[in-house]
């Protein structure tokens, strides 16, 4: 937290594994956030702490409207939610879940994409549906680092080259991911983008996320 604190960080969201695994409480996150801010601002600081979560996909589809209003964010109307992309590739399953989730009014940010087993693959169109259908894109600092492998990396690096990621995040892990977003935009420079570009992915972009939200592309119903 100092670290990001002094690299000029101001908000943060802290967003916690929710898995069918760790079955951990959706309920009990916020408290959580608040005991930490108020750690962080006895040390003066001056970061502002978010309640989020990174939703697996494969509990995704048990979480209730509430649970979700609870680890979303942005403005009423324009409500969204992190959802992990599975590392074994964008299959029927998580278009289905997302499509239920903006059928439920919350947005998705894409979480890691580049992790995605075959993400890139026959020109990516199951990425671009989730695309076309007003998901936006979260790419990992690590994995531009190269932590995950190459193939990894050079898709992490085409993401940001074609203009489809929206966003950086650190997805820093106390203790084994001590990198931060100024890695990032000097990553992203380095990768191709310009500044005013690797500017929107680490500050322009998620301060739009936080403050306004993802317009959600609600499913027409027409009665039977």
């Amino acid at each position: 937290m100092r670290c990001a604190a002094s690299e000029g960080v101001r908000e943060i969201v802290a967003t916690p594994h929710l898995t069918v695994t760790l079955q951990r409480d959706v309920t009990t996150i916020a408290p959580r956030v608040a005991a930490l801010q108020e750690a962080v601002d006895s040390e003066r600081l001056g970061v502002g702490l978010h309640s989020g979560g990174e939703i697996n996909a494969a509990r995704a589809p048990s979480l209730t409207d509430d649970e979700l209003e609870l680890v979303a964010h942005g403005e009423p109307g324009a409500r969204w939610v992190l959802l992990e992309a599975p590392f074994s590739g964008l299959d029927d399953d998580f278009a289905h879940t997302a499509a239920d989730y903006r059928g439920r009014g919350f947005g998705t940010l894409i979480a890691h994409p580049e992790r995605a087993l075959g993400v890139l693959d026959d020109g990516g169109e199951r990425l671009h549906a989730e695309l076309s259908d007003g998901a936006l894109l979260q790419v990992n600092v690590c994995s531009l680092l190269g932590h995950h492998g190459l193939e990894i990396q050079e898709a992490a690096v085409e993401l940001l080259r074609s203009g489809l990621a929206f966003v950086l995040a650190s997805d820093a892990h106390p203790g084994t991911r001590g990198h931060t977003l100024r890695l990032g935009f000097e990553l992203a420079v380095a990768a191709g983008a310009s500044s005013v570009q690797a500017w929107r992915l680490t500050q322009a972009n998620p301060r739009l996320l936080l403050r306004q939200g993802m317009p959600v592309r609600v499913p027409v119903r027409v009665a039977a």
